[in-house]
């Protein structure tokens, strides 16, 4: 990487760099289609993604300039008419407002989406997909996106009420896997799955009180799983429309929270239909 490729930042208020300035409170108030990636292993899927033409470009990155060496090569690999900044530890903690110990940070924008029917029809004949209804924890919600990772799930589908994938923390605790899993957040849950229902998806809603044990679920080349959120969990309307399955556990624990369900029934469902 040439040095007039990077640019340095030696005050705060720049404006070369405002969409990095207190992330925290920006994360708050939203950043439209834009989002902050953070880390290593993030910047580097997101870099990825950008050179394959995928769903998510980045626009600007902004490093702290001791762990340039590290990531020499995925910033490389970015176009050169993405803006490189760089800069020391105390004006970058003064940017984000607070202490930035990873010191890789990149504003990263998703491109336009298509209709959630549109997005369905390109899924493979043989497909796992997870579907969630009113997740609101970003935790839960990286967590999610992780398990659909690990266990090849075609696409995660995310009905209006759930909170933005792109929420700094939810892309951190998925560990990038926000940006390798296709998804969509559109419509209502009960939109989403009759959507599923025309293209010949096996619907199974996660309960504790569901009615099959999820080690009994039948094998299908379509195979959607539906959770809800945490507390509450899916509505009846869902449970009673589709058939259910619950994770067998030991008695007096009401449940499992939703990011662990998931994973387990997750990699059920992806053994049933060859995925793993």
């Amino acid at each position: 990487m040439t040095s007039e490729r990077l640019i340095e930042i030696t005050h705060p208020d720049d404006p070369r760099i405002a969409e990095f300035r207190d992330i925290r409170e920006r994360d708050l108030t939203g950043r439209d289609s834009r989002f902050i990636a953070e880390g290593t292993v993030v910047l580097r899927l997101l870099a990825g993604a950008h050179a394959a033409g995928g769903d998510f470009v980045a626009e600007k990155v902004l490093l702290l300039k001791n762990r340039l060496a590290g990531v020499r090569d995925i910033v490389e690999s970015l176009p050169a008419d993405v803006p490189v900044y760089v800069a020391g530890a105390e004006v970058l903690d003064g940017i984000v407002g607070f202490h930035l110990h990873r010191g890789v940070l990149a504003l990263g924008r998703r491109t336009t989406e298509d209709a959630i029917g549109a997005f369905l029809d390109r899924l493979p004949k043989q497909a796992l997909v997870l579907a969630g209804c009113g997740i609101s924890n970003h935790d839960n919600m990286g967590s999610m996106f992780r398990n659909a990772a690990a266990f090849g799930a075609a696409a995660v589908l995310l009905d209006e009420s759930c909170c933005d994938p792109l929420y700094r923390k939810a892309l951190r605790v998925s560990v990038g896997s926000i940006l390798t899993v296709p998804y969509r957040r559109q419509s209502s849950g009960a939109d989403l799955l009759a959507a599923l229902t025309e293209r010949g998806f096996a619907i199974w809603s996660l309960s504790p009180r569901g009615t099959v044990d999820i080690r009994d679920v039948p094998a299908c080349d379509r195979m959607a799983l539906v959770v809800g959120t945490e507390g509450d969990g899916l509505p009846e309307s869902i449970l009673s429309a589709f058939g259910s399955v619950r994770i067998p556990q030991a008695p007096g624990l009401d449940s499992l929270n939703v990011a662990t369900a998931s994973g387990i029934a997750l990699f059920e469902m992806a053994a049933k239909n060859g995925r793993i």
